[in-house]
């Protein structure tokens, strides 16, 4: 069983693994396809170590989108536990203004939708993010 909960932005949880970027591209959603997978994603990434959580989210944003001009804000820092084991990440939401090249990386493509489509890798967490970005901004 999978559990999202979320928790306030400013907690201080030392042990953030992730960075989950809900990103819009004048009012359509950007997805990215993994090469090993048929499935689309929001922008995301593993904390590496000597990053802080806000530098993940700018890295890897460039990384699987190639976004170079955006405005980028914190919604919120959320668990998921799977069977168990809970792992804690922050929430973001990016609006893009301009892209560069894709980086050659693990994102075989990136493509705009007007609404989530139902072939997402996570499609639970991922719909569950997606949700709290809406109704924390306002967005439809």
């Amino acid at each position: 069983m999978v559990k999202v909960n979320f928790l306030p932005c400013n907690s201080v949880i030392k042990t953030l693994k992730y960075a989950v970027i809900v990103t819009r591209y004048y009012n359509r959603w950007v997805l990215v396809k993994h090469k090993e997978r048929s499935s689309w994603e929001i922008p995301a990434g593993r904390k590496e170590a000597h990053e802080t959580i806000e530098e993940t989210a700018h890295r890897e944003l460039f990384e699987e989108t190639g976004a170079i001009v955006y405005d980028l804000k914190p919604i919120t820092i959320y668990s998921v536990e799977i069977e168990g084991v809970v792992s804690y990440g922050k929430l973001f939401f990016a609006d893009v203004l301009k892209f560069y090249v894709l980086p050659e990386s693990e994102i075989e493509k990136i493509e705009f939708f007007e609404e989530f489509p139902e072939n997402l890798t996570y499609p639970l967490i991922q719909r569950t993010l997606l949700e709290k970005v809406k109704s924390t901004l306002g967005l439809e």
